[in-house]
């Protein structure tokens, strides 16, 4: 997996690597909360670009419904489902980010 991100990351030229974080619904922290800390920790250890964490919470139900009125349903939502909710997270990392400065 670290390769391939390193591919991805290279081909893209990319500065920065966003990983989700998913919380449970009331904002507490699970196992796969600790696991995507865990892995993003040893990602900005491996690739020498910075790595910042987002909440991923509730993305997917955000993906599915924009998909739901772009007119997609079943296998068409299936296959794009997670990029649409990548592309949610990295929005709002980048909302975030925006209203820092």
């Amino acid at each position: 997996m670290l390769e391939n991100v390193k591919d991805l990351l290279a081909d893209y030229d990319a500065k920065a690597l966003i990983v989700g974080l998913p919380y449970n619904f009331d904002g507490t922290e699970s196992e796969m909360t600790t696991e995507a800390r865990d892995l993003a920790r040893k990602f900005e250890l491996s690739l020498g670009v910075p790595v910042y964490l987002q909440d991923e919470r509730a993305t997917t139900y955000e993906a599915r419904g924009r998909l739901w009125k772009a007119g997609l349903e079943g296998k068409g939502v299936q296959r794009v489902l997670d990029s649409e909710a990548a592309t949610i997270i990295l929005t709002d990392f980048l909302d975030r980010l925006h209203h820092r400065r």
